[in-house]
């Protein structure tokens, strides 16, 4: 075990949760990274209307940030929500994550719907992401080294778990019709199963690079995380944080039109009543 061990100290858990301080030395420039994928622009109604327009991200995620740009949503404004997440463990993993995304949204919508400096958003997108253990467990991120390796031990040891991530779009409407907003929201889960032959050698030493200190579950599937998988049952970007084909059916609901909004709850109001 020993010989995986760095001779360095890995980086704290506050460290890896903050960003790197500027290079301050006067050693050479780091090498440029290579080209990113070509920026896809779905010329589709809803994304076209956002163009040149405010849309506010409620994360400070980069991997939710360079998901909405593989759909062309290149420009956004990042507002992290301050809402504490802080709701009762014993709400149903569904629950607890739908409303903690909503409440996200809420809180960023009502610092920003007045902000006379950038004008209010044309749309907000907030999202939560939690990972369950197979007994029901809610696993959010780790807060130190001896508690993220017992947290990927027990997700090796109990076979699959899930990962839930819900999602909040907001809009606010033009109209001063109640409540002034559309929000439309959506839970969506993934099936992760880890290696059972992954070692405790192979888990120690991916804990100590810290790559998944700031991951719900403590690990990232599209970084060196993905070593400790096995298959997963379900869309990828859910594990990496944001469904997106799910996410950008939202975004086309909640762009209607206000008279097709009308339109559509009149139907699903005769169909109730029916």
């Amino acid at each position: 075990m020993s010989n995986l061990i760095p001779s360095d100290p890995p980086p704290t858990y506050d460290d890896a949760l903050s960003p790197a301080p500027p290079n301050r030395g006067t050693a050479l420039p780091p090498p440029r990274p290579p080209p990113g994928p070509r920026v896809l622009k779905l010329q589709l109604p809803a994304l076209m209307q956002l163009e040149g327009k405010r849309v506010i991200l409620a994360s400070q995620s980069p991997r939710r940030r360079q998901l909405l740009a593989q759909i062309g949503i290149t420009s956004l404004d990042i507002c992290p929500s301050q809402f504490a997440e802080n709701l009762p463990k014993h709400l149903s993993p569904f629950e607890y994550v739908l409303q903690t995304a909503t409440a996200k949204a809420m809180d960023v919508y009502a610092r920003e719907i007045d902000n006379e400096a950038k004008g209010e958003p044309a749309i907000l997108i907030a999202a939560d992401t939690i990972v369950v253990s197979h007994h029901g467990q809610i696993l959010e991120k780790p807060r130190s080294e001896v508690a993220h390796v017992k947290m990927l031990t027990m997700l090796r040891d109990e076979g699959l778990h899930k990962v839930v991530t819900a999602v909040a779009v907001m809009r606010p409407l033009e109209s001063a019709k109640d409540p002034g907003y559309a929000l439309e929201t959506v839970v969506e889960e993934t099936a992760v199963k880890f290696d059972p032959s992954v070692s405790d050698e192979l888990l120690l030493a991916y804990v100590r690079t810290r790559d998944g200190a700031d991951k719900a579950g403590g690990y990232g599937i599209q970084t060196a995380g993905s070593i400790l998988i096995e298959r997963i049952e379900g869309t990828y970007d859910n594990v990496v944080g944001l469904p997106l084909r799910a996410t950008l059916k939202l975004i086309e609901k909640v762009m209607r039109s206000e008279e097709e909004m009308e339109e559509d709850n009149f139907s699903h109001s005769e169909d109730e009543g029916m």
